[in-house]
């Protein structure tokens, strides 16, 4: 594959090179095969809590079923992006369509911002649950359940939408290598052949707004958690309560701490290195552990897991 070095409209690049992790043949085979293996376990673990969640009747609350939709999600996310890189590993060309290009952009940047709605909804869920015991069966009913879930899944497919649609109608001309694994908004409009403030300031807007909304909601949340845990009377329950709320907490840090580096800081200035691991964390390990650190601290869903 060639790269492209001139044209004058987008039509002129009808592909993308993923670079990905320049390296010998050898550490390629190496990390097709490290990269395979995470992502059979991230599919198995979220596989097992959404099915730990289906079959056991005493998971059928809000919590669990807002942990299974998340789950989902995190099988969805890594398939966003996973499959390509591992074929890529053993692909001499490393090309991409300039279609597939923009729908793993377009699905990848949907996941992630269904996943800040999802982890606020979930933190929401707690703040309702340890703050407002008596009316919580009342608040957070069935409907109200559903209605959150679906809230989460069409916000987040509708957030980076107008970005996508802004870059996809920007002339590329080549060349046409992207030095990364994924189709990335920051690389794409580096090649793009004319200025787009509009689309960098909209792509830039987006990712910022609902990176630092969910997380500051988030953290008001289980501060005001934090405080109706201190006062609880029962030892048992704090410990109940900070094991529930600690596993998120967890996931939370682990999540929005990468993310934040990479799309909140436009003026930085990362080595060509530091975007491709700060992506692989979010991307690919992040779901790894999720499902562990969910089982590990929660009776509930360990029990429901051994059961399946």
């Amino acid at each position: 594959m060639n790269i492209s070095g001139s044209g004058s409209h987008s039509e002129s690049v009808s592909e993308f090179i993923l670079l990905g992790f320049p390296c010998s043949r050898e550490i390629q085979v190496v990390l097709f095969i490290l990269f395979s293996i995470i992502y059979l376990l991230t599919l198995m673990g979220n596989g097992t809590i959404i099915c730990a969640v289906c079959w056991n009747q005493h998971l059928h609350t809000p919590m669990y079923i807002l942990l299974g939709n998340f789950a989902f999600l995190e099988i969805w996310y890594v398939n966003s992006t996973v499959p390509n890189t591992l074929v890529n590993f053993l692909s001499e060309t490393k090309t991409i369509s300039f279609t597939g290009c923009f729908l793993q952009l377009y699905f990848f940047f949907s996941m992630g911002s269904t996943e800040c709605f999802f982890l606020s909804a979930m933190a929401f869920d707690r703040y309702f649950a340890i703050c407002h015991p008596l009316h919580y069966a009342t608040i957070m009913t069935g409907q109200r359940c559903f209605n959150l879930v679906i809230s989460c899944w069409v916000c987040g497919f509708l957030w980076y939408l107008v970005p996508v649609i802004l870059i996809s109608q920007l002339p590329f001309c080549g060349p046409n290598a992207i030095d990364h694994f994924v189709c990335d908004s920051g690389p794409l409009l580096t090649l793009s052949c004319a200025p787009a403030p509009m689309s960098k300031l909209a792509s830039y807007t987006l990712s910022s707004l609902i990176i630092l909304l969910s997380f500051l909601f988030i953290l008001s949340s289980y501060a005001l958690v934090l405080l109706a845990v201190l006062r609880l009377p029962s030892a048992a329950s704090r410990h109940k309560a900070f094991s529930t709320c600690g596993s998120h907490l967890t996931v939370v840090l682990l999540f929005y701490g990468t993310i934040m580096v990479m799309h909140v800081s436009p003026g930085s200035r990362h080595s060509t290195l530091m975007p491709k691991i700060m992506t692989l964390f979010y991307a690919m390990v992040t779901p790894l552990f999720n499902p562990l650190i969910y089982s590990l601290r929660n009776k509930e869903m360990k029990n429901a897991l051994w059961k399946v």
